[in-house]
């Protein structure tokens, strides 16, 4: 059984969309800021150097701005949740793990948001 785990990380996305549960987060855009780590292997794209033996990060960030600017969740558990389901769904990713930060809603705290792992390690 090979035991090999690859991870392609993208770190601190920061995407303006509508989140929360208060009436004045309802009508206007924040900043999230989401971290990725993906699995996957990348022994194929090492020995061809060729992008399309690998996961191409660009096409997963564009994919998730896109996804995360049209949307209008109050919960960044639900928001968390749909991009993992997104990118599962969509790449060749067989695990993630996602954090997603919400800097400022707390006061006294510098961050604050949610992380979750999905998929098959």
């Amino acid at each position: 059984m090979d035991s090999q785990m690859d991870i392609i990380f993208i770190k601190d996305l920061k995407i303006e969309t509508i989140i929360g549960i208060y009436d004045w987060e309802r009508s206007i855009k924040q900043t999230v800021h989401i971290d990725l780590e993906l699995a996957t292997d990348i022994r194929q794209a090492a020995a061809t150097d060729q992008i399309e033996d690998t996961v191409n990060y660009k096409n997963i960030s564009k994919r998730v701005i896109d996804f995360v600017e049209q949307s209008d969740y109050q919960l960044v558990e639900t928001l968390t949740e749909k991009i993992a389901a997104l990118i599962l769904s969509e790449f060749e990713i067989s695990w993630l793990k996602i954090r997603l930060n919400k800097k400022g809603a707390l006061r006294g705290a510098v961050d604050v948001g949610i992380c979750i792992e999905r998929g098959q390690r």
